[in-house]
């Protein structure tokens, strides 16, 4: 369902389709409100089974299901309790990271992993076992969930603790092995609502990932924005953004009166209608160009809100409206330390095809997370938004793809749509698992999206 549609109490036909407005399909949309709703609906979903939904940002088609159900999870959105001297927070599946941020935060704790969205539900953030600019540090979203409840394909209610393999396979299994209805996170403790954040500039993708390499393990956060149309010397150019959360020492007497504050800004939501062919290689050249020119070749401790460190697409409501009707596909990939080689051949191939790309991060992972499906690998991760209108992007990519297998890596499942299953084993070693995890599981299939089918999951 796009994001901006409104879903209803009762069931309604609707069209789905992940963030970056592709491949959409049709689904029943049921949005349960109480666990005996949310048994029934799984009861009654029909021969084309069910898929939990969040808030919609999955980029690809993990939260569709062509001809059968989508339950909506937004509708389990309580916040039951708070441990504010443990630190940690039992609460709905449908609740947000940016709800979470407005209760906690006051308190003096804040989630212990973002993506670059806040909105996004607890229960998709263990679906999708995201991860942010700190799993160097803190690893992914599941590794910090003590327990959740789930309900399985056969209508019972599971409480599911760490280290057992139906955590595993949750973890990083885009719904498909039931639905979650509560979890309790451990989240991190902070000061202030700021953060102090460092600044640089990166010549080339070599400099970067040597800088990467030597000073990572001084900060909590880091992330770079690399210029993927910078060619020749220039190529990987990038502004490297690391950052931890400020101490109350650190902020200026008139901002210590209130330090935790979240006060996010917003802007304007884009049109629903936009001209296509905003981005073009022109246009994102002139873009990248700027953003490079103008941020610092070296800054300290500058003092940022949340929200503009973690999620500045944030304060854009339906920002990927700017793509036109075709939408756009996220790439994002892994290749382990040791592979840089095959890390330099992908980032000068995307270059010299003139990839026209202004959203493009570089991390590095830490240690790999339990799930059976999570994506991060110790190693190198590119993300990079591109027009999905781009004339031979899918043979681009599928070449890719062969390119990232060959190197031991594998790409994110929560932004795919495109991914053939004949090299879902040889990137996630663990996928046999769990496809017989589910067969006994749910035998009758009836957890199944429109992932699950293209790659027989």
């Amino acid at each position: 369902m796009p994001a901006e549609t409104e879903p209803d109490t009762e069931p309604a036909t609707v069209s789905v389709t992940g963030w970056g407005r592709t491949a959409p399909s049709t689904a029943r949309l049921i949005r349960p409100r109480t666990y005996e709703e949310a048994v029934a609906a799984v009861r009654d979903c029909g021969v084309r089974g069910g898929i939990p939904r969040g808030l919609g940002r999955a980029y690809g088609d993990a939260a569709q299901n062509a001809g059968g159900a989508v339950f909506d999870m937004t509708g389990l959105d309580r916040i039951h309790a708070i441990d504010a001297d443990g630190g940690t927070v039992l609460c709905g599946a449908g609740v947000s990271l940016h709800a979470l941020m407005r209760v906690l935060l006051p308190l003096g704790w804040f989630v212990p992993v973002t993506p670059g969205t806040r909105y996004v539900t607890v229960g998709g953030a263990i679906g999708a076992d995201i991860h942010g600019k700190n799993h160097h540090v803190c690893g992914s979203f599941a590794r910090h969930v003590l327990s959740f409840e789930l309900l399985t394909a056969d209508g019972t209610i599971r409480t599911v603790a760490q280290d057992s393999p139906l955590f595993e396979a949750t973890a990083g299994g885009m719904g498909l092995t039931g639905m979650i209805l509560t979890a309790t996170v451990r989240l991190q403790p902070v000061e202030t609502s700021l953060m102090s954040v460092d600044t640089e500039r990166a010549a080339d993708l070599d400099d970067l990932m040597a800088r990467l390499t030597a000073t990572d393990h001084r900060y909590r956060y880091s992330v770079a924005w690399i210029d993927l149309l910078a060619r020749g010397a220039a190529t990987g150019r990038a502004v490297l953004t690391r950052g931890d959360h400020a101490p109350l020492d650190a902020l200026p007497a008139r901002t210590r009166r209130d330090p935790l504050a979240f006060r996010p800004s917003r802007l304007p939501s884009a049109p629903a209608a936009l001209p296509e062919g905003l981005l073009t290689r022109r246009t994102v050249g002139l873009f990248n160009e700027l953003w490079y020119r103008r941020a610092p070749r070296a800054r300290t401790g500058e003092l940022q809100r949340l929200s503009a460190f973690f999620h500045p697409l944030d304060g854009v409501p339906h920002w990927n409206r700017v793509y036109g009707r075709a939408g756009f596909v996220q790439y994002q990939f892994v290749v382990g330390h040791g592979q840089e080689d095959a890390l330099r051949r992908i980032v000068g191939r995307i270059s010299e095809r003139r990839c026209p790309s202004f959203l493009a991060v570089l991390k590095r992972f830490g240690a790999a997370d339990p799930g059976w499906l999570s994506f991060p690998r110790p190693g190198w991760t590119l993300a990079l938004d591109i027009p999905a209108g781009l004339p031979g992007l899918g043979a681009f990519l599928d070449e890719l793809d062969e390119e990232v297998a060959a190197a031991g890596g594998r790409v994110y499942l929560a932004k795919d749509s495109r991914l053939r299953p004949d090299l879902l084993t040889a990137m996630y070693p663990r996928a046999d698992d769990f496809r017989a995890l589910r067969a006994e599981l749910d035998p009758r299939g009836v957890f199944t999206s429109d992932l699950s089918r293209r790659l027989n999951l």
